[in-house]
């Protein structure tokens, strides 16, 4: 072999050398894309779709929705209403003042580089989506600041479970709650809430011993897990009538005697509950 030839061979494999050494040196760069939450897509409900269906179209969980849309806390997913879907699970969040990427991954316990790439590698975002992290609502205020009512129990009662979405602790999944159960021993009265006619009192599935009633201005209450029922379809009763007693039929949320209560309002979807704290008829 030619002195040509060996130059010529070593100069191909200092140029490979040269070439993997700047290679293995050049520093990792995150994979920085669009933000996550630009890949917002609106979605209108049409009619006969629910929170659980329009989640697993999307491979979604329903609290991911709910998180997203505020407005779906109510309960109601109204036909021809645009909600926003994320591109996975996650919740948006409004960064306090003054936290870092380490500071929100290690309190979410999400990978940092995950957290900032996810989010287009920003350095001082206001909002971001931080993902896998499952929506919750709020925790349950302590029986010491929890709201007390006086309809329709005779005496204040403990609401053992509030209205609207709630944290199953059994499973962890969220549910949503139409109404208010009122810690109450077994055989406490149970009183209506104001003038109407019954419209239903009998056993009713989950609901166990129920008593609906309707009141003037499309405004309904239902009474369930009764212990006993003391009205009858089609009777009138007055504010303070005694229509049952406190009782633990049917499919209670709480392992406390309980009664559980709701109001509902007429609209186009139906009979639709309403929170009893804030629309208490004729209290």
């Amino acid at each position: 072999m030619t002195e040509r030839y060996w130059l010529m061979l070593f100069s191909i494999l200092l140029s490979s050398l040269v070439a993997n050494r700047n290679v293995l040196a050049a520093p990792s760069q995150p994979s920085c894309s669009q933000p996550a939450l630009s890949k917002l897509v609106r979605h209108q409900v049409a009619p006969g779709e629910t929170l659980a269906s329009i989640a697993q179209k999307y491979n979604l969980i329903p609290a991911t929705l709910i998180g997203m849309n505020p407005a779906l806390q109510t309960g109601q997913v109204a036909v021809g209403s645009e909600i926003v879907i994320p591109p996975y699970n996650g919740i948006r969040l409004n960064v306090p003042k003054g936290q870092t990427w380490q500071q929100l991954a290690a309190k979410y316990k999400v990978r940092a580089d995950v957290l900032f790439e996810i989010n287009g590698c920003q350095t001082k975002p206001k909002v971001v989506f931080i993902p896998g992290v499952n929506w919750s609502p709020p925790p349950v205020v302590t029986s010491s600041s929890r709201a007390a009512i006086d309809y329709p129990l005779a005496q204040k009662a403990e609401v053992a479970l509030g209205y609207g979405w709630q944290l199953n602790p059994s499973t962890g999944k969220v549910f949503f709650h139409s109404g208010l159960d009122l810690v109450a021993p077994v055989g406490t009265p149970v009183d209506a809430v104001a003038t109407g006619t019954v419209a239903f009192a009998g056993e009713q599935g989950s609901y166990g011993n129920l008593v609906v009633i309707n009141h003037q201005g499309g405004n309904q209450s239902r009474y369930a897990q009764l212990q006993t029922i003391a009205v009858k379809t089609g009777q009138v009763v007055k504010p303070g009538d005694l229509i049952g007693k406190v009782g633990t039929t049917g499919s209670p949320s709480s392992s406390q005697a309980h009664l559980h209560f709701e109001l509902r309002y007429a609209s186009k979807l139906g009979w639709t509950a309403e929170d009893p704290t804030k629309q208490f008829i004729n209290q």
